[in-house]
């Protein structure tokens, strides 16, 4: 086909800037261009507006953020529309299926914040206005104005407290002391086997707890009975996994609707949605909390079920938080303070429940960070920066831990060859790793630099399939090609929330078995 007679050409370049290829785009003159000019792309590419300005073709303006749910600065934005090329379009900066569908629906939200936000609906309407101008959508620069100004000077966005405390923190780097080789020898103290057996967190919520939940909601379920609902439900987690002959317990997490909307909904500096419903992966749906401010913790938000599991049993059970990054990465962030600020906030605030879990007699903790590798920029050039900081928050939580606390990570969702420097650098006792459909692939990349001890996934726990005990047993066999038999732990490679208990019962048996019996291989007598 003659190039005259071609289709018209919509080049879109959503999700960041052009670092390179504007040159190109000019050469191949397509009819239009869409470029991502919201805030966040602009403060990270200074100077962004004004390349894309010199472009030969017609403009299309991503001007209005699709990937966060801020209302829009119609005005700034409209400044920067009018240094564009005349005849310049307006659209959003991605499409809007990364944001909840209308604020309209949100009754529940503080009356405060209500009007600081803009979901898909609403972004619609901000690029009719914006491309109309101020003096014909007089009322929504108005609406939006408000929305600036009361979001700026509001008590929710800053916390002066929260923000010297900050402050305070050295900068750059911070390390627990003592070194991981010290602490180990203080973690003898805990008594736990070669090879010890543990599980990621959750267990199977039930039909049941998820019913007691939303009737507690609800309010046709009062605290009293709903506690009780949950206590039974922990007692008979911490009863299987007694049975089973794990070593290290859980609590089963019955009481967490998710493993980060429970903090956000417990946590200053967070507002949670009714209908915030958005796709997170397959069929699955979530509703991510929203960062309003500054964070902290106004009281603790897992001891008393860690304490109340641990008085069950002897042996010991570990508590269970959501990491900063993890906690960052599935909420909509601000937009006005770079994401380290907030994973700072977050490190020092789940700093105190890790000293009130000590306080409590939990003498192991795990810290979730599923997402450390979802966040990690495309770029090469920008990773440095982010896990620099993204390793700093999750050191922050630690930082203060007593030597002879066990302080475990838990890492999924991600082949994590790629960072594995920076997951050895977050400096926990104790990694446990997604490792099981690679079939311990992983491992290759340990070397001396990962000190840790280290928790590869053994089965699956994405199918329902049982896992055979020759199957884990040989698993087992090849982990200990990579890690001595001294680091390694035996667990599965994430939380068991999905699952049913019948497969999971069986699940685990099979898996305390095979660890017997390589340790029998190993001319080492299992734990009674």
């Amino acid at each position: 086909m003659a190039a005259e007679q071609r289709p018209q050409v919509y080049l879109t370049t959503p999700y960041g800037a052009l670092r390179q290829g504007l040159d190109v785009i000019d050469e191949l003159r397509p009819e239009a261009v869409q470029v991502d000019l919201s805030v966040g792309t602009l403060n990270q590419e200074p100077g962004y507006l004004e390349r894309v300005a010199e472009l030969h073709t017609h403009l299309v303006a991503g001007l209005v953020d699709g990937r966060n749910v801020w209302a829009a600065n119609l005005r700034d934005l409209r400044s920067k529309l009018e240094k564009l090329p005349a005849g310049t379009s307006v659209t959003t900066s991605v499409s809007l299926q990364h944001v909840p569908h209308t604020v309209e629906v949100e009754t529940s939200l503080p009356v405060d914040v209500a009007s600081w936000f803009s979901f898909a609906n609403e972004k619609v309407q901000e690029v009719v206005a914006l491309a109309a101008g101020p003096l014909e959508s007089a009322a929504a620069y108005a609406k939006a104005d408000r929305a600036v100004r009361t979001r700026a000077e509001s008590a929710r966005t800053h916390d002066r407290a929260v923000q010297e405390r900050t402050a305070a923190l050295p900068g750059g780097q911070v390390a627990r002391t003592p070194e991981f080789a010290q602490r180990k020898e203080i973690q003898k103290d805990l008594g736990l086997p070669l090879l010890p057996t543990t599980t990621i967190g959750s267990f199977p919520q039930t039909k049941e707890i998820r019913a007691a939940r939303a009737a507690h909601r609800a309010g046709t379920l009062d605290d009293a009975a709903y506690t009780q609902a949950l206590r039974a439900e922990v007692a008979s987690v911490i009863d299987l996994q007694e049975r089973l002959g794990l070593d290290v317990l859980v609590h089963g997490e019955p009481e967490r609707n998710d493993m980060v909307q429970y903090f956000a909904e417990l946590l200053e500096g967070f507002v949670t949605t009714e209908n915030g419903w958005v796709q997170s992966y397959g069929s699955r749906c979530t509703r991510p909390p929203i960062v309003v401010g500054d964070i902290s913790r106004p009281a603790a938000m897992t001891v008393e079920w860690a304490e109340y599991a641990q008085s069950l049993s002897s042996k010991q059970v570990k508590g269970m938080l959501t990491g900063p990054v993890t906690i960052l990465a599935w909420s909509f962030v601000r937009d006005d303070v770079p994401q380290s600020v907030s994973a700072d906030q977050l490190g020092v605030a789940l700093a105190d429940e890790v000293r009130d879990l000590e306080e409590a007699g939990i003498d192991i903790i795990q810290i979730d960070e599923p997402a450390l590798r979802e966040l990690l920029p495309l770029r090469e050039e920008d990773r440095k920066d982010y896990l620099d900081w993204a390793v700093r928050s999750f050191r922050l939580v630690a930082l203060e831990a007593k030597p002879s606390t066990q302080i475990h990570t838990h890492l999924c969702y991600s082949e994590f060859g790629q960072i594995i420097e920076a997951v050895a650098a977050l400096d926990a006792d104790v990694t446990s790793i997604e490792a099981a459909r690679s079939r311990m692939e992983l491992l290759e990349d340990i070397d001396e630099k990962f000190h840790s001890e280290i928790g590869p996934g053994i089965y699956d726990i994405h199918s329902p399939r049982i896992p055979e005990v020759a199957e884990i047993a040989e698993l087992i066999r090849a982990a200990l090609k990579h890690v001595p038999a001294e680091r390694l732990w035996v667990n599965p490679d994430c939380g068991l929330k999905t699952r049913g208990y019948a497969e999971t019962e069986s699940s685990l048996r099979n898996m305390v078995i095979a660890r017997e019996e390589v340790l029998a291989s190993l001319k080492v007598n299992a734990p009674a």
